[in-house]
């Protein structure tokens, strides 16, 4: 099987993610064997470009991809003029920081606000996958430039109602460059919404560009009823070959903590999350 790059993101521990939460958590990633490491870039500015580009290069580690966040105040779809070019604004910025840092993809629910529900008719549906399709493609011509790609992240029915499958989410992407945009897929999300992993990936297929990983419950990858065989043959079947990043967080941040409703901690410890995570995932990489 593929030796998938192995990543983590600072939320496990730290939210927001600024340059001293990166230099601190940078050089034990690297220090317990990561790979890669996604940066969340909850604001644009919270880190420098050029000091974390440095402490990537010090540590060894790669950028796997910048996250991006999407707060109330961020929508692509139903929206006011505003909205739509502030939140394009913040799209390009963190573009621009991926490929100052030289991270491949941009990763997150571009889209519209997480935790933003409403019901849809049909063709309100395809209203708003047209809608978003027209509004994301100023951010999809600047990744092109950039030579950076943007991954669409379906979500769980509670923290969106416009995309919670990979299949909604292929029509969504209808007519956009499949060379500048695809899907980033989310165990925890599929999980809830998917009938399963395999089937999820297999009909991504060569549209996933990045990949999060996490046990069912948002905890430790591994310590879980998941089917982590049939996932890993179906992504390494798939053609993908960028990098499997554990994404947690942590319930002693009161703002991340109700951001992803963790009301217990997931682990004994955080640290755990990350190192039995990787572990756990070195080692299912390994089995034949």
């Amino acid at each position: 099987m593929t030796r998938f790059p192995l990543g983590a993101n600072p939320w496990i521990w730290h939210s927001p993610v600024g340059g001293g939460a990166l230099a601190e958590v940078l050089p034990r990633l690297a220090g317990w064997g990561f790979d890669c490491v996604e940066l969340p870039l909850e604001q644009a500015g919270n880190w420098e470009p050029a000091a974390t580009a440095k402490l990537l290069d010090t540590t060894g580690l790669a950028p796997a991809a910048v996250i991006a966040v999407m707060p109330p105040d961020r929508n692509l779809v139903r929206t006011d003029p505003g909205t739509v070019r502030a939140t394009q604004d913040y799209l390009l910025r963190c573009v621009d920081a991926a490929h100052a840092v030289a991270a491949p993809v941009v990763a997150g629910p571009v889209y519209t606000a997480v935790g933003r529900t409403w019901r849809m008719t049909p063709a309100e549906r395809a209203a708003a996958y047209a809608e978003f399709r027209e509004n994301i493609a100023p951010v999809t011509d600047h990744a092109r430039a950039a030579g950076v790609r943007i991954g669409v992240e379906p979500l769980n029915r509670y923290e969106t109602g416009l995309l919670n499958t990979v299949g909604q989410t292929l029509t969504a992407l209808e007519g956009l460059d499949t060379s500048v945009i695809g899907i980033a897929l989310d165990t925890y999300h599929q999980n809830i919404e998917e009938r399963s992993l395999p089937g999820a990936v297999h009909e991504a297929g060569s549209r996933i560009v990045h990949v999060q990983v996490c046990a069912n419950d948002r905890g430790t990858p591994g310590a879980d009823h998941l089917d982590w065989a049939g996932f890993l043959t179906a992504l390494d079947g798939s053609g993908y070959r960028g990098a499997l990043c554990i994404e947690s967080f942590t319930a002693h941040n009161n703002a991340i903590a109700v951001a992803a409703s963790v009301w217990r901690p997931l682990a004994p410890s955080q640290d755990g999350i990350a190192t039995e995570g990787l572990a756990f995932l070195r080692q299912a990489l390994d089995t034949p």
